[in-house]
Parts: C-alpha cells; sequence; structure tokens
C-alpha cells in the first residue's frame, strides 16, 4: 500500500491538530442561512434581548458553518447567534468550521435546533422531513451526533424515523404525524403554530386536498371555529371518497361538540356527604342520575 503525499511530509500531531475543530472569527457578510432552513428566526424581544448579551459579553457559544466551493461559509448552526451579532453591530461571529457533505449537514443543523426549549410543530414537522430525506439518501445511518447504526434505512420507514425523533423524544409514530403537518396549507399550519387548531386534529387535516383545505380555511373564517378531532376524521373520511364539498365541509363544521354543549356541575363538597370516601366522581354521577330517574318515576305515579 503507497503512503500517502499527506503522510510524508506531515507527522501524525499535525495530521490530528488539522482534524480538530478551530474556532474561527469569520466575516457575518460571507456567511449564507441554511437553505430552506426551518426554524423560525424572529426578531422578537428574545432576539433583542440576545442581541443586548452579544454586544455586552459577545457571542459565548461559536457557530458551526461549513465553507462552500467559491470560499463563502454556510450557516449550520447558530442562525439566532448570526442575528443576534448583527443587531448588535458586530462584523464577525466565532464560528466552528467543519467538513460536512449536505446530508451531514442536514441532520446537523435538525438536532441541534431541536434542542431549543421551544420548537413550533411547523419547525418540527419540515425539519423531521429533511432529516429523514437526508438519513434515505445516505442509505445509512450516518448521524454524528450518536452511535452509527449500521443496519441498512431504504425502505425501513419505522426504524428510520425512531432514529429521526431519539434527539427530542419522539416516537416513530410521532414523527410520523409532524412530517403529515407538512401538506398542510401555510394558512392552516400558522394556525397548528398558533395553537388555534390542535395537533391531532391538523393531523388528520393534512389528508384533504389543497382546494379542500382551502375550503376549510374559508369556512372557519366565516363561522370562527376550528375542528374537533371527530371533525377532521369525518372531513377525512369524506375526502377519501371523493365527497368533500364546500356543502359538506360546512355541514360537519356547524355540528355541535362536545365541549361546547352547556355543562352543569354541583361542588363536590355538595354531594360529598352522600358517598364514601374515595367514590369516583363517575360513579357518583351515575348514583344521581339513577336517583333523579327514580325521582321522576315517582313524581309521574303520584300525578296519576
Amino acid at each position: 500500500m503507497l503512503t500517502s503525499l499527506d503522510s510524508l511530509f506531515t507527522t501524525q500531531e499535525q495530521r490530528d491538530e488539522a482534524k480538530r475543530d478551530s474556532v474561527q472569527d469569520i466575516p457575518i457578510s460571507q456567511i449564507s442561512d441554511f437553505p430552506e432552513h426551518p426554524f423560525k428566526v424572529k426578531q422578537d424581544e428574545a432576539m433583542l434581548e440576545m442581541a443586548e448579551s452579544v454586544r455586552q459579553y459577545g457571542v459565548l457559544v461559536p457557530g458551526l458553518v461549513r465553507q462552500l466551493e467559491d470560499g463563502s461559509y454556510q450557516m449550520v448552526s447558530g442562525h439566532r447567534r448570526k442575528l443576534a451579532s448583527e443587531l448588535a453591530g458586530r462584523d464577525t461571529i466565532p464560528c466552528i468550521v467543519r467538513d460536512l457533505t449536505d446530508d451531514e449537514a442536514v441532520i446537523i443543523m435538525v438536532d441541534s435546533n431541536l434542542q431549543r426549549e421551544r420548537v413550533l410543530p411547523s419547525e418540527k414537522a419540515f425539519a423531521y422531513k429533511m432529516k429523514l430525506d437526508a438519513m434515505r439518501r445516505q442509505g445509512q445511518r450516518t448521524d454524528l451526533t450518536s452511535t452509527p447504526v449500521v443496519e441498512k434505512l431504504k425502505g425501513k420507514d419505522a426504524l428510520s424515523s425512531a432514529i429521526v425523533g431519539k434527539t427530542s423524544g419522539d416516537s416513530y409514530e410521532q414523527v410520523r404525524r409532524f412530517i403529515r403537518l407538512t401538506n398542510l396549507i401555510p394558512e392552516i399550519l400558522d394556525m397548528v403554530d398558533d395553537g388555534r387548531i390542535a395537533f391531532r386534529p391538523a393531523v388528520e387535516l393534512s389528508y384533504l386536498a389543497e382546494q379542500e383545505q382551502c375550503a376549510l380555511y374559508d369556512t372557519m373564517g366565516r363561522e370562527d371555529c376550528t375542528p374537533s378531532l371527530a371533525q377532521a376524521i369525518k372531513m377525512k373520511a369524506f375526502s377519501r371518497d371523493g365527497k368533500l364539498t364546500d356543502a359538506v365541509i360546512l355541514s360537519i363544521m356547524e355540528e355541535e361538540k362536545p365541549n361546547q354543549k352547556e355543562q352543569f356541575r354541583i361542588p363536590k363538597e355538595r354531594i360529598s356527604k352522600y358517598f364514601k370516601p374515595g367514590t369516583p366522581a363517575r360513579t357518583m354521577e351515575d348514583t344521581i342520575i339513577k336517583a333523579l330517574d327514580y325521582y321522576r318515576k315517582r313524581q309521574r305515579e303520584m300525578e296519576r
């Protein structure tokens, strides 16, 4: 086996040093954002606080970039630190420069951002999809942040999806649900991020065609309502059969939801003396209903 030129003209120590990550101050103007970055970087109050921190103390945790063919850099991890540095009036940002393939960069970008305290459903949805697609292209697990899994992943969606969600603690099924959200139109996906539509109904709505989703969005706006899980499942069934018309959507959305029915409650302390300590609430409710049925029956007998 021939000795490489690198081995002939450098020492082992020099070669090891070259492999180590080193921090460099890189001009912000030379760093582009990651393509289709799924995590939102907002100039909100938290960002202004970060910018003030950077102004006073600098960037304490370096970003991670990779160098492109034209000599410029691409941000892999550190988009919020980059914006905070710009707002703080800094021209450079400390970064680790690492040689990464496209798919390796995607995996690291997703995993590093999923560690944030709050991640929106839409951010997880597109991040999981990007990471899963990258792993499928690789053909096998090459996640640089975890122990490699040699088994081929092509066609093994359950295994690959479980690996995708491992970083944030989501199961295979939950990862699959999040990825379904990428099929929602932006207007409905925004409602999921805002908490106006719950996660599980949103997953069911993702099976509706784009035109059907647009019709539903218009109906929600006119009627000032959002679908429950049961309503979303019903619309999905009608859509599957090709029968989800505007009229059907309106009819389903006009149905009374269980949580919209008027509730009649009795304070527990008023009825607890009639039951043994520890009696389940459902048992109390059933007993009261039976007692009322008996009372009504006796009333009718007396009226005869």
